[in-house]
């Protein structure tokens, strides 16, 4: 699929599956990768999410802020995450101050890319916007032998901004985990499941619902977890 179809893709439908060979080839035409070995591995290193209201200790994460313009892409000072409760009822309502990416995987080749890469997909479906808020959140959720991980445990739900990357960076050990995609009247209008590393979910978030079912491990007594980058864009 190439670049014009995602932004087809995203008019016609609010919502795109970006297939790992694809994703990570238009990743390509807008920087390099060539440090995605550090900055897939630094997933391993996220401080545990302490604000789960449903009191689970299955998800980790890092999150950063960056201001976005066609001239620059640049990291913020560190700040909370904050979201209304009209779009997420279970953990809104409330600062959350996780902890930040590390300076390495902020200021990388990788993510510059990640972050190139959407502002030319989204801008080129906003034209009137000239400056974006930029947030990124590095997840892990862990599915245990007695628990199920859920990588979206307030349902199916929009985040309040203007457009959505989920970009897979590892699966270990899982079943399910399939992304759902509901249109605004209620109704499931597509799943697909994010398997290989650069499969990727591109959402037009006003228009869909989105949500991810829960991960459960495969052999009980190994390890267990899905990682993902989630980026979304809003504009000033």
């Amino acid at each position: 699929m190439s670049f014009i179809n995602y932004q087809k893709g995203l008019r016609d439908d609010a919502h795109v599956f970006a297939h790992a060979t694809e994703m990570r080839g238009l990743l390509e035409t807008q920087g390099n990768l060539s440090d995605w070995k550090a900055f897939a591995e630094s997933w391993n290193d996220l401080a545990l999410d302490t604000y789960m209201a449903d009191h689970g200790r299955y998800r980790r994460r890092r999150h950063a802020v960056f201001d976005v313009t066609a001239d620059h892409i640049r990291q913020l000072p560190h700040q909370a995450h904050f979201q209304t409760l009209d779009y997420n009822n279970l953990n809104g309502g409330i600062d959350r101050w996780f902890e930040p990416i590390q300076d390495e995987q902020a200021s990388s080749q990788s993510l510059r890319t990640v972050l190139s890469f959407c502002r030319a997909l989204f801008s080129s479906l906003a034209t009137e916007v000239r400056q974006w808020q930029v947030e990124v959140h590095q997840f892990r959720i862990e599915a245990g032998a007695d628990a199920p991980g859920l990588p979206t445990p307030e349902g199916m739900h929009r985040d309040g901004v203007d457009y959505v990357l989920v970009l897979l960076i590892r699966r270990c050990n899982i079943a399910s985990g399939t992304t759902m995609i509901g249109s605004l009247d209620g109704s499931l209008s597509s799943s697909f499941t994010l398997i290989d590393p650069f499969d990727a979910a591109l959402v037009d978030d006003a228009r869909v619902y989105h949500g991810v079912t829960p991960v459960e491990p495969l052999d009980r007594e190994l390890p267990a977890f899905r990682d993902v980058l989630v980026v979304t864009f809003r504009k000033r």
